[in-house]
């Protein structure tokens, strides 16, 4: 099972962040990374500055024969054509992709595995158990349920379903 996770809180030309994040599962399925399920859209503060746009957050599983450092520059690849451009940490942006477990390998890196924030991002967690509720941290061995009940009432409450 690998899964990745999509946020986006910027258009890009006339698309949406949520039309942006569809057009990335297609070029995801397009091109070689075949997408399986994808968790409900969700409505994510943006982090760390809450005054810029409002996040849409989701979780997709898929199945390939890359690597795991062939799928993330696939990753990279498809932020670039949607118009991501690489700059300051944690700005807003018209996609982000990342790796979140690879068949629930444990990898120095790169690729680090599993995504070494995981454990604390709510944006992450909770489409992820949209998707794959029984999903297990390979390394700390702690369910997705175990640790999205360590996020706060506040941080938890934020996070809706898009529609």
């Amino acid at each position: 099972m690998i899964l990745i996770a999509l946020g986006a809180n910027l258009p890009f030309d006339a698309a949406t962040p949520d039309q942006t994040l569809h057009a990335s599962l297609t070029l995801l399925s397009n091109n070689g990374a075949k997408v399986i399920s994808v968790s409900r859209f969700f409505m994510t503060p943006a982090w760390p500055d809450p005054s810029d746009p409002s996040y849409v957050n989701a979780v997709a599983m898929v199945a390939s024969s890359l690597t795991p450092g062939a799928i993330m520059g696939l990753m990279h690849d498809i932020e670039s054509r949607l118009g991501r451009v690489r700059g300051k940490r944690n700005a807003p942006r018209c996609l982000d992709l990342d790796l979140l477990d690879y068949d629930g390998k444990i990898e120095a890196g790169p690729p680090i595995l599993p995504h070494p924030r995981i454990e604390s991002r709510g944006f992450v967690l909770i489409p992820l158990a949209d998707i794959v509720p029984g999903w297990v941290h390979p390394v700390s061995g702690r369910s997705v349920g175990e640790l999205i009940g360590k996020l706060s009432g506040a941080e938890q409450d934020a996070i809706r379903p898009l529609r």
